[in-house]
């Protein structure tokens, strides 16, 4: 007998393929499910290693067991999400395959369907995993941080839980409030009015609240003081009873101020401190009271620390992907002295990188 294998290399055996066939109710519109010119059913292609064929309402899927399953589970979700009455956005399947990659035992329809508020026709919902177990998280716990990057909703979603126990009466006011680091000490060399000077650092909270309540109606809950933007200096000597009480930008405090408004807590209350330790604007020297505060609070019952990451982004989706790309360059040693030396040496003047 001749050896037909004389190197001894041995062919890789056939990888076991499966096939299974997804029948969609016929109550479902194929285009909501698969997209405007099946653009859905593309990335789905494109995301996960199976075969995907349609005809009518009859999918057929074929590949390795474990993908064949996950596109089950996949179109499953998407039915689901469909019948709640929302739309599929290319967005949402992405989002979808995104948490089932990450086998969690929530439901991916159930996260997308929570909706938090309604306004003008418009819903609020989390995004992502960690933005629902955020939102689960204010339910649940007096106190709650939430701690990640630009445009990751931990402000947005915090004021809409606000506006939302505002109009279930759990709460009798808002109070809305962040350090005006930018500005130090020199607020009395800025021209105007003291709401004009401090106006620019609370913009951003009164967008969000635009968003949230009939702008009409905004000016009449600020004038009685059921919704109230303050620098966070206005926060000191109080005790802030049935109240639902947010710090945006609580990297730019400072321990002693973090300690400050964290004993303002009075009965009936609520606390959110969100805030991106990554982007502190204190003077150098200065301790950031958000960095600090999870080693002097962790394990203290009814507070809770949420994390949200460049996979949270819910802006455009190179805010994520820039996100990600600084957060690779701190891990490889950032704007260190090292780095930057390191960066002069390989790219000389008139050198291209």
């Amino acid at each position: 007998m001749t050896d037909s294998n004389p190197h001894g290399v041995h062919a890789a055996p056939p990888k076991h393929e499966t096939r299974h066939v997804v029948v969609v109710p016929n109550s479902i519109n194929m285009v909501s499910l698969l997209g405007p010119g099946d653009e859905y059913l593309g990335i789905i292609e494109g995301a996960l290693a199976a075969e995907i064929h349609v005809r009518g309402n009859r999918i057929s899927l074929k590949g390795e067991p474990g993908e064949v399953a996950l596109a089950d589970r996949l179109l499953d979700e998407l039915v689901t999400i469909i019948r709640t009455g929302q739309g599929v956005t290319s967005e949402t399947v992405e989002r979808v395959i995104t948490m089932l990659r990450a086998e969690t035992t929530e439901r991916p329809a159930d996260v997308l369907s929570l909706n938090i508020l309604s306004n003008r026709g418009r819903s609020i919902r989390p995004k992502t995993l960690n933005q629902k177990r955020y939102v689960d998280s204010i339910d649940k716990h007096t106190i709650t941080f939430g701690i990640g990057p630009a445009g990751t909703g931990k402000t947005y979603l915090a004021m809409a839980k606000a506006v939302q126990a505002l109009q279930s009466k759990n709460v009798n006011r808002i109070i809305l409030t962040r350090p005006a680091v930018e500005a130090g000490e020199r607020l009395g060399y800025l021209p105007g009015t003291l709401s004009e000077k401090i106006d620019p650092y609370l913009r951003p909270l009164y967008d969000a609240l635009h968003d949230m309540i009939d702008p009409e109606t905004i000016p009449k809950l600020l004038a009685a003081g059921t919704i109230e933007v303050a620098p966070l200096a206005y926060m000191r000597g109080r005790t802030l009873n049935d109240a639902f009480i947010i710090l945006d930008e609580a990297q730019n405090t400072s321990p002693e101020q973090m300690k400050m408004f964290l004993t303002r807590l009075g009965f009936n209350s609520k606390i959110v401190v969100t805030g991106d330790v990554t982007q502190v604007d204190l003077p150098n020297g200065t301790k950031s009271g958000l960095k600090v505060i999870e080693g002097i609070l962790d394990g203290v019952e009814d507070i809770v620390f949420n994390r949200l990451t460049s996979h949270d982004v819910v802006r455009h989706r190179l805010v994520g992907k820039i996100v990600a790309a600084y957060d690779e360059f701190d891990a490889r040693g950032g704007f260190t002295p090292h780095a930057a030396a390191s960066h002069n040496q390989n790219h000389t003047p008139g050198s291209r990188p």
